[in-house]
């Protein structure tokens, strides 16, 4: 219960602005929208620029970008000497990117996939969180864990920079925009500074409305934190899908998974080793792993409404789960 109590602690996470709650949410929810248009059009157009499929920049600089808010929570919490909530919000976050807001997007909209791209990032983020459990049962996630889930990281990445390489060296499809490149860049900075302020917002609004209404800070942090830290891939997924942009968000999606398990994970425990619960984690955890196993198992080019929706049931139900276990 030690993470439970951090996520209220005003060290880890300090409103920067004099709001309430539903004016945080509100603001964050416009500078995610506004913020989630600009990065995706600057992502597009890099894209274009360098003669590489979108897709893949959305895997690497898109995924890096929108784990940005729960980067700053890692670093923050870890030198605070309070790791668990980086551990915390991260399974949360997971767990929303992959089970929610996909099922969301598919719910929507059925979106062809890239079973390349599936092959390459899948593997890798069914692999970092059951890891992370395999240390957390036999001692908790120490350097050496750390160094561990780094080293998965390194693989993963060095294998997308390589396809990368290779899609640049491929024929395009015609020559790159003749226009430069700094108005793309600039958007997707601008895009980054907007994304990162809604993360804020949002995460500032939730942890608000727990204090007001004297909700569990465990529940509020697993689900109502994952989803404020998680609001610039939701702004991203949606504009992708309004763009006829579905690589983006889904690259943007699994990217994430694997930078938030592989990367972000092991900087906390490297300055502050983790001694986390076996039974806190499992849940949120568990439900990120049964959803990207289901994407695993699915052989279809095309992932369509009912797959959103078996995705949308294991997110409720882990949900459920989380609330019945802390009320029990």
């Amino acid at each position: 219960r030690r993470a439970a109590t951090v996520v209220s602690d005003p060290t880890v996470l300090d409103p920067s602005m004099n709001l309430g709650p539903f004016e945080s949410l509100l603001l964050g929810a416009l500078l995610a929208a506004a913020g989630g248009e600009l990065f995706v059009r600057g992502t597009v157009g890099i894209a274009h620029r360098l003669s590489i499929p979108p897709a893949l920049i959305a895997t690497t600089l898109a995924a890096f970008a929108t784990s940005s808010p729960e980067l700053v929570v890692a670093i923050r919490s870890a030198l605070a000497g309070t790791p668990q909530i980086a551990l915390g919000n991260v399974l949360g976050a997971n767990l929303v990117d992959i089970a929610l807001v996909l099922g969301l997007s598919l719910a929507i909209a059925p979106s062809p996939i890239s079973r390349v791209g599936l092959g390459r990032d899948l593997p890798a983020a069914v692999a970092l969180p059951v890891l992370t459990m395999a240390f957390a049962a036999i001692g908790g996630l120490g350097r050496i864990a750390a160094l561990v889930l780094l080293a998965v990281f390194g693989v993963w990445f060095a294998r997308t920079l390589l396809d990368m390489r290779d899609a640049a060296r491929a024929p395009g499809d015609g020559d790159p925009p003749s226009n430069g490149a700094l108005p793309a860049v600039a958007g997707v900075l601008l895009g980054i500074a907007m994304l990162i302020g809604a993360g804020d917002a949002l995460v500032t609004g939730a942890r608000g409305l727990s204090a007001r209404h004297g909700w569990d800070p465990f529940v509020v942090g697993a689900t109502l934190v994952a989803l404020g830290t998680t609001a610039p891939e939701l702004a991203t997924v949606i504009v992708a899908r309004l763009k006829g942009e579905d690589g983006v968000g889904l690259g943007t999606l699994l990217g994430s998974l694997v930078f938030n398990g592989g990367l972000i994970v092991p900087a906390a425990a490297l300055i502050s080793p983790i001694d986390a619960s076996v039974a806190a984690i499992t849940i949120p955890a568990a439900g990120a792993i049964a959803a990207v196993a289901f994407l695993l198992i699915v052989r279809a080019s095309v992932l369509g409404r009912g797959h959103g929706l078996v995705l949308l049931a294991i997110y409720a139900l882990s949900v459920v789960a989380l609330f019945a276990l802390q009320s029990g």
